[in-house]
């Protein structure tokens, strides 16, 4: 691409997609530690698996449509796309305050994550040459992370002071942020086209791509737990003593952050395969501490764990889903990976919700659960997966 620099990736185009990155992940991620007990003051206990679900339905759902338009008009426009509906949700909240209009707008947030991941990970990819590509993805997912980190603690925080209708507008002003730094962004599309109606045909060919399976097989089992985290990790944090619902996000992500800044880069060395067995042992380790956790500090320290399996996953396995990709579709590609992300979240926040109604007793069961399903992708990769030709960074 126009854009890559063989010898550093830190440009000035990296340093804003990043900065933008972490605008996004702030804005949607500070609302998550609230919305349980927001949907439940509704009257909509029973429906807390759905704030997740739905969220993650319409994200997988519409991955398809944005891999397509990452490759046809340029990634900065997707990316746009899913800053500006969270800018627009935002606004929304409390104008729908039924249980019904609330679990609708969470239906149309996820078309944010749904777009903007998208076509993030193929510009990071477009930036930097190959040899890098884990050492760019964990600096970037740094960024990113930060956002997940500062985001619920602040949510809690504005809530607590004023009011969570504050919070809404505090998750649209950081989106709207997100939107002014990439209208300042160079694409890295070669040929890019005008948008069409027909862009939004969306042929059997345009939905999966086959070449990344592996690392779709990887993703979609080691990402339940973190969907069942999402919806229940705020009730099991109080239920524990724990006062800041938004605590167990910070832990667990600024674990994550100090990992990232070498997972990607140790796994441009060494492979990318053995570094993803590592992360997964520890990311079954973690869910297993966190169902026999009965004290805010062991959750804590669980949460720790947590961070540090999940900051060497996420940026080996994007890496690896470039390495597997076409560069011709990677749009596509990554689009395919995200869905994979969804759906793994999704079953996440659905086996948690219907496990766990207001019953604390169920919420290690949960756990045991996510525990042995991630336990699934590892023996996947240990004795199933075979490399083929593949190159050998992901051997």
């Amino acid at each position: 691409m126009a854009l890559k620099n063989k010898d550093t990736i830190y440009t000035l185009q990296f340093g804003l997609v990043c900065l933008s990155s972490f605008l996004f992940s702030a804005s949607f991620n500070m609302l998550i530690p609230e919305l349980p007990a927001y949907l439940s003051n509704m009257g909509g206990a029973a429906y807390k698996g759905l704030i997740i679900a739905l969220f993650t339905l319409t994200a997988g759902g519409s991955r398809p449509f944005s891999g397509k338009l990452t490759d046809t008009i340029g990634r900065v426009p997707v990316m746009a796309v899913g800053s500006i509906v969270c800018f627009v949700c935002g606004f929304l909240y409390p104008v729908l305050t039924t249980v019904a209009g609330f679990l609708l707008l969470r239906l149309v947030h996820g078309f944010s994550t749904g777009f903007k991941p998208t076509a993030t990970a193929a510009y990071v990819a477009d930036l930097v040459p190959a040899t890098k590509w884990g050492e760019a993805m964990g600096i970037h997912g740094v960024c990113f992370s930060t956002g997940l980190a500062i985001g619920p603690a602040i949510g809690s925080a504005i809530t607590a002071h004023y009011s969570i209708n504050i919070l809404f507008y505090c998750s649209s002003l950081f989106a709207l942020l997100s939107i002014v730094i990439l209208a300042n962004m160079k694409d890295t599309l070669p040929d890019k086209q005008r948008f069409r109606l027909a862009h939004l045909r969306i042929g059997k060919n345009d939905i999966f791509d086959k070449r990344v399976i592996p690392s779709v097989v990887v993703i979609f089992l080691s990402y339940v737990s973190y969907g069942a985290i999402l919806t229940v990790i705020a009730d099991w944090s109080l239920h524990l003593g724990t006062a800041n619902k938004g605590l167990f996000f910070m832990v667990f992500t600024l674990t994550s952050l100090l990992i990232r800044f070498v997972a990607g880069k140790v796994s441009d060395r060494h492979g990318r395969v053995p570094i993803l067995k590592i992360s997964l042992s520890l990311l079954a380790i973690s869910t297993f501490m966190i169902a026999l956790a009965n004290t805010s500090w062991l959750l804590m320290f669980a949460s720790g764990v947590y961070g540090i399996a999940t900051g060497m996953l996420s940026p080996t396995a994007t890496a690896w889903t470039a390495d597997l990709s076409d560069p011709a579709q990677r749009g596509k590609a990554m689009a395919t990976m995200y869905i994979a992300l969804e759906a793994g979240i999704g079953l996440g926040a659905l086996l948690a919700g219907s496990l766990f109604i207001e019953d604390f007793a169920m919420i290690p069961v949960v756990f045991y659960w996510c525990t042995a399903i991630t336990l699934l992708s590892l023996i996947y990769l240990q004795f199933l997966y075979k490399p083929g030709r593949q190159k050998s960074a992901v051997a």
